[in-house]
């Protein structure tokens, strides 16, 4: 496959055109997914489009679409449960679709996550793409697709929305785009609380940059070309860019995030801080990773679940691995920036542990090395372990999803 997309696509196509092969595979993946749910769920007399758009979260952001903000549920042990912490802009675009069509919310919900998860795979491939090369772009789009918890990309949430604008904005920073990479960052930050990740993902690509300018202009014989094209591809690091679009990016980043959480405490009466009242009443925090430990901790208290408590462990050394993997690698700063800060908010939050592996699905630069590393082989030998995730993937999410599935 990526010797096709490679023949097909010359180094100098328009990205879309290149990114066609890893677009087509993620569609299959992500095709092959909702047909298997579909008949898993016809043979349990559910329906998959309901476990699709309305169960869990995706309830409360069609609440939001259609009712507005100001529904709370006050539980019998004193927890108040208040849609003041679901981000507004995927509600926001449930509303305009059901305006603008016969759809109801929750088919809004889910037109909208299709066609956002479709923009995320588009986005992995660009910046894969863009510090890799083409073959680890369309690796790295399948190995999101293949997820153990890929179905969550086609349920009526927020992580497809999330992901397509973070990766677009990371884009646009490894490709000097200050201002787009700024819309699209107070964007992200509209769409979930780790929206921060990306802000802080362009604000240090912006201090590097700033630093290298300095640098370069204090450099005997150094020459600063504001309009110098950015890197190639397989090229890392922040391209430089005129100082006052890299300025007002910089300033137009924090602002969807910031705006919502000092709306959330002006309209609580709790001041700047309001939001993060309203997550404790959801007792979700920080902590440090000390509810995290705990729980792991846990399973070794007895034999069976002792099982489970190693594979925890595994899967956090695993990531441990990747990140520092890219690190080794060079990554660009931002990339490397935005994966921690969205590594540590989702490990060492105090949030349900059943939430963490969706949590961490935006984390798609984690993937890259295993990209790499599965764009090396032949490719009838990467076709098939890709086919055989994408089969073990399916089955996971029809059985996940009809079970206990995602809170």
């Amino acid at each position: 496959m990526t010797d096709l997309a490679t023949r097909v696509a010359p180094p100098h196509a328009p990205l879309l055109r290149r990114a066609a092969p890893a677009l087509l595979g993620y569609a299959a993946v992500r095709a092959l997914g909702l047909a298997v749910l579909a008949v898993w769920s016809a043979a349990r007399g559910k329906s998959a489009f309901t476990l699709l758009t309305a169960r869990w979260d995706s309830l409360w952001y069609t609440r939001v679409a259609e009712l507005g903000y100001g529904y709370e549920v006050r539980l019998p042990n004193g927890d108040v449960h208040s849609n003041l912490a679901f981000f507004p802009l995927l509600p926001w675009l449930e509303r305009l679709l059901h305006a603008l069509t016969p759809l109801s919310y929750a088919g809004a919900g889910f037109v909208v996550s299709l066609v956002a998860s479709l923009a995320a795979a588009a986005g992995i491939f660009a910046v894969a793409d863009r510090v890799y090369g083409p073959r680890t772009g369309v690796c790295a789009v399948l190995l999101w697709a293949v997820l153990p918890v890929g179905i969550v990309q086609s349920m009526a949430y927020s992580e497809s929305l999330f992901t397509a604008l973070a990766a677009w904005s990371l884009y646009a920073v490894l490709t000097g785009r200050w201002v787009g990479a700024g819309v699209l960052a107070a964007l992200a930050g509209l769409t979930r609380p780790v929206g921060v990740a990306v802000v802080a993902a362009v604000w240090v690509a912006g201090v590097v940059s700033f630093g290298r300018e300095r640098g370069a202009q204090h450099t005997p014989g150094a020459h600063y070309d504001e309009h110098a094209p950015a890197p190639a591809p397989g090229a890392s690091g922040t391209p430089y860019a005129p100082g006052r679009r890299r300025a007002l990016g910089m300033l137009l980043a924090p602002l969807g995030a910031a705006g919502y959480v000092l709306w959330v405490g002006h309209r609580t009466g709790g001041g700047p801080l309001g939001y993060l009242d309203v997550q404790a009443g959801w007792r979700n925090g920080f902590d440090g990773g000390y509810a995290f430990a705990r729980f792991v901790a846990d399973k070794f208290t007895s034999f069976p679940s002792a099982l489970a408590g190693l594979g925890l462990v595994a899967g956090v050394a695993l990531l441990i691995w990747l990140y520092v993997s890219g690190v080794r690698a060079r990554q660009p700063v931002e990339l490397l920036v935005y994966t921690g800060v969205v590594l540590v908010l989702a490990l060492c939050a105090s949030s349900y542990f059943g939430s963490k592996p969706r949590l961490l699905m935006p984390a798609f630069p984690l993937l890259l090395p295993l990209a790499r590393a599965l764009a090396r082989p032949r490719v009838p030998r990467s076709a098939l372990l890709t086919a055989g995730l994408a089969v073990a993937a399916a089955v996971y999410g029809a059985f996940w999803l009809n079970g206990s599935g995602p809170p």
